[in-house]
């Protein structure tokens, strides 16, 4: 059922589509060269990002709510990763400034494991790559009507009846090989979207992160809270994202993991 609705769908769009346009929309017509190109500069910056947002979590497993965040605070939660989880010995805390229930200070006792430089300084490039990669596949999607034919879900698509029918398409097991790019069922369209949604707040919650970046953009954080705040939203969306990650890699296992890699590497369907 989920089969012939999506060819049904593919074969009426092939229909007034371009010549151009209807090679791409043929089903299983793989994935273009700028496609794979911006796909694998985007996968090697994400994979890149994650091992160092990972190393700079580990310096401090820790997140909070508001402005302010350090060892002797109480956080909103501790994450169990790294060395430094529930680590920390001090010596008795004195108040930093004269005022009584102000920010107070305390002597660490022991050194903490501490990677931050060289994690930032890579997580830093790496977004570099990870932004250029992004806006390259935006603007060639829109030039090219890619964004448009292949990724905006139709009202149609939007039934109860479809989403249904590719619900029910990704709990059945095994699956079936998949076709290789466009056209792409609703959930797919729909998950490319969450996380169509999901960098700009990551992008603007990292910078919130970064003080020479507030100090001339204040605005920022109001819009989050404050600087912790920023730091505890960017993980959640980086949670949301990691998870779309995993998902995304289950998928090409269980659908034909060798013919989908071959199509991304060199563009043809077979």
């Amino acid at each position: 059922m989920h089969d012939s609705l999506l060819r049904c769908n593919t074969e009426a769009r092939v229909a007034g589509a371009s010549a151009g346009e209807a090679s791409e929309l043929k089903a299983g017509g793989g994935h273009r060269l700028w496609v794979r190109l911006t796909h694998w500069t985007i996968a090697g910056a994400v994979l890149t990002l994650i091992y160092s947002g990972v190393a700079i979590l580990m310096v401090h497993p820790k997140l909070y709510w508001g402005m302010a965040g350090n060892d002797l605070m109480t956080p909103l939660f501790e994450i169990p990763i790294g060395p430094n989880y529930r680590q920390g010995s001090f010596g008795p805390a004195e108040p930093f400034f004269a005022a009584a229930g102000g920010p107070v200070t305390a002597d660490r006792l022991v050194e903490p494991w501490n990677q931050n430089g060289w994690a930032r300084s890579l997580h830093f490039l790496a977004a570099w790559f990870f932004l250029l990669g992004i806006a390259a596949y935006w603007l060639a999607g829109l030039f090219t009507g890619h964004l448009r034919r292949n990724l905006l879900p139709r009202r149609n698509e939007l039934g109860g009846r479809n989403l249904w029918a590719d619900v029910k398409a990704h709990l059945r097991f095994p699956m079936p090989i998949a076709r290789v790019g466009p056209p792409y069922a609703i959930l797919q369209k729909i998950s490319y979207a969450l996380v169509a949604l999901a960098l700009p707040l990551m992008f603007l919650t990292g910078i919130t992160m970064s003080p020479a970046i507030t100090t001339d953009y204040p605005v920022l954080l109001d819009l989050f809270g404050g600087t912790q705040s920023a730091r505890t939203i960017h993980f959640f969306t980086f949670a949301f994202l990691a998870l779309f990650l995993l998902v995304h890699l289950a998928m090409i296992l269980l659908t034909g993991p060798l013919r989908q890699l071959r199509a991304m590497v060199l563009g043809g369907a077979e």
